[in-house]
C-alpha cells in the first residue's frame, strides 16, 4: 500500500485546523498529516498535540521557532517526507481554500502517470470564490507573466495545491532553491519541469478562507515576479538531468 503524506504549513489556524485535521482522515484514500507549524500564539500547536492522542499514527508535527517562511516550512517537509519514505507528497494550505476532497484528484493523477499533479485555478476558466476582482487579475496575469518567462505549459503557475512523486522531491535540489515565498511554488514546478517531470493540472475550485486571516499580499506578488527573472538567468548555468538518464 501506498504512504501518502499532506504536508500543511500553519501560523494562526486555531479556527481551522482541527477541521482540517479531521477533514482529511476522513478521506477514502488512508493520508497521513504533517503540520509544519511557526510558533503560532494562538494555540495551533497545542490543538495538533491534543489530536495526536486521538490519531497517534497519522499526525505529525514540525515546531519551528517563528515565522520562517512558506517556501522553508515545505523544504522542511520535504525532507522528512523523503526521510521516512513517503511515496505521494502532497501540500496544501489549512484555510480551507484548498478543498481537501480535492486531494483524491491529485493523488489519482499521479497514480495515473503525473508526476506533479496541480490543483489548477485556471486550467477551465477562471475558477475562484470570494476574491475580489483586482486579486483575481493579480493572480491570473502572475501566470501569464511566469508562463511567458519561463516558457512552461501550466496554466497556474502559482498554485500551491500539489501533489508529488517523491522521486521528484529525492531529484530536487534544494540547496539551489531560492525563492522562499509563493515565488517557491513556481520554483519548484519550474526545476520539477526542467528535469523533465510530467507536469498535469487538475481542475479545483478555490474558495477564500472563511476563518482566519489571509496571508497573501502584492508585496509577495511583486517579490515573487522579480524572483521569477533572476530564476529563469540562474537556470541558463545549470544543468537538468532526468533520474531515468
Amino acid at each position: 500500500m501506498d504512504k501518502n503524506l499532506v504536508i500543511i504549513p500553519t501560523y494562526n489556524e486555531i479556527e481551522n485546523i482541527e477541521k482540517m485535521i479531521r477533514k482529511v482522515f476522513s478521506l477514502e484514500t488512508p493520508f497521513e498529516l504533517l503540520i509544519i507549524e511557526d510558533g503560532s500564539p494562538d494555540g495551533t500547536a497545542g490543538i495538533v498535540k491534543k489530536l495526536q492522542v486521538e490519531f497517534p499514527e497519522r499526525l505529525h508535527i514540525i515546531e519551528r521557532k517563528g515565522k520562517l517562511g512558506l517556501g522553508t516550512a515545505y523544504l522542511t517537509g520535504f525532507k522528512w517526507a523523503i526521510e521516512n519514505r513517503y511515496d505521494y507528497i502532497c501540500e496544501m494550505d489549512c484555510d480551507f481554500s484548498h478543498n481537501p476532497d480535492d486531494l483524491e484528484n491529485l493523488y489519482k493523477a499521479c497514480q495515473d502517470g503525473a508526476d506533479v499533479a496541480i490543483g489548477s485555478r485556471y486550467i477551465s476558466g477562471i475558477n475562484v470564490i470570494n476574491w475580489p476582482l483586482g486579486r483575481v487579475l493579480m493572480s491570473y496575469v502572475a501566470s501569464v507573466y511566469v508562463r511567458f518567462i519561463t516558457r512552461m505549459k501550466v496554466m497556474d503557475t502559482t498554485a500551491g495545491f500539489k501533489c508529488y512523486r517523491r522521486k521528484v522531491l529525492e531529484t530536487i535540489d534544494f540547496d539551489k532553491v531560492k525563492l522562499k515565498g509563493y515565488g517557491f511554488q513556481i520554483e519548484m514546478k519550474f526545476t520539477a519541469w526542467k528535469h523533465g517531470f510530467n507536469l498535469v493540472e487538475v481542475p479545483i475550485i478555490f474558495t477564500e478562507r472563511q476563518e482566519g486571516t489571509s496571508k497573501m499580499s502584492g508585496g509577495i506578488f511583486n517579490e515573487a515576479l522579480w524572483g521569477i527573472l533572476k530564476m529563469k538567468i540562474r537556470s541558463w548555468f545549470r544543468k537538468y538531468e532526468h533520474p531515468t538518464k
